[in-house]
């Protein structure tokens, strides 16, 4: 029932590219082409300047993008209104989250999630927590799921589950690094670290800083941006590592890396859902309440 030119108009609205949207949309770019011509027909204006390989939003275009924002989030809610007069779940769920809750906690959800609602179109994109507070705000998915600690203000969080950030070392590193070690011992050893604006990387800081100690003081050889860039670093390296126990726990088990204990340091976060302020409602208000009753199994 939706105008597909609007949501081909988004999409290129928000990659400023017509060969993006072509990808999100799996449509050919001549398509998406015809459709912003067609929006510019019917409304007598130019949405988009071209400039060289470039394009931004003209005057008209950024007047449209807030209205069909509008629309597009009104239309959600009444296909959801319309088939849930006959207890169906239908319509299109975009989903975002940082890149640990991306890898290890949400693909069981996902699983079930669609497993008991079939029809309903399910899309995740990862990112780290600053891309998904932003992916929020300019309206590209619906809802997120994030890891930090400092808080936007047009934004509204939902806690979602408990985690704990751990130090790891391979099993056989040749640091000869004891199990247990104190804080201040830390900066004798290489340690490898999140990138900036990864929510990870937010609580390791606010932690240290607590204890008076500073990044820039320790050795911090590079900053990745996963988890598991991290791990495959560390099997390859004699460094240090703070993770998720999430996405370590069966490579403990197993004898790949070893927890090092940093004396005297607790580095607990919580996970959060993360959308604009207001009521949740719709598919996003459903897939709250399933993940927190399913994250009892996790």
């Amino acid at each position: 029932m939706t105008d597909f030119r609007l949501k081909v108009f988004l999409s290129v609205a928000n990659h400023l590219s017509f060969t993006k949207a072509s990808q999100e949309l799996f449509i050919s770019q001549p398509a998406i082409s015809k459709h912003i011509q067609e929006l510019e027909s019917d409304f007598e204006t130019r949405l988009f300047e071209r400039r060289g390989n470039s394009i931004a939003l003209t005057a008209s275009g950024e007047l449209l993008i807030k209205h069909a924002e509008e629309l597009m989030e009104q239309y959600q809610h009444l296909e959801y209104a319309m088939h849930l007069l006959h207890g169906d779940y239908v319509g299109e769920l975009k989903l975002g989250a940082s890149t640990t809750i991306a890898q290890y906690v949400l693909p069981p959800i996902l699983a079930r999630f669609i497993e008991l609602h079939p029809k309903v179109k399910l899309s995740l994109i990862s990112g780290n927590t600053r891309e998904i507070e932003e992916a929020v705000e300019t309206h590209r998915i619906d809802l997120g799921l994030i890891e930090g600690i400092y808080r936007r203000t047009n934004l509204k969080y939902t806690p979602f589950l408990e985690d704990q950030l751990i130090t790891i070392a391979r099993k056989e590193s040749a640091l000869n690094i004891p199990n247990s070690i104190s804080i201040n011992d830390l900066n004798q050893y290489p340690l490898i670290l999140r990138e900036q604006g990864s929510g990870t990387l937010d609580v390791i800081q606010r932690a240290f800083t607590e204890k008076g100690i500073k990044l820039k003081n320790l050795k911090v050889p590079l900053y990745l941006g996963s988890t598991e860039s991290i791990k495959l670093f560390i099997q390859h390296s004699d460094a240090l590592g703070i993770v998720s126990t999430r996405a370590v726990k069966s490579d403990i088990t197993v004898g790949r890396f070893r927890e090092i204990e940093i004396q005297d340091i607790e580095m607990n976060r919580e996970f959060s859902f993360v959308s604009l302020q207001g009521e949740i409602v719709g598919l996003p208000a459903v897939f709250i309440s399933f993940a927190s009753q399913y994250k009892k199994k996790l």
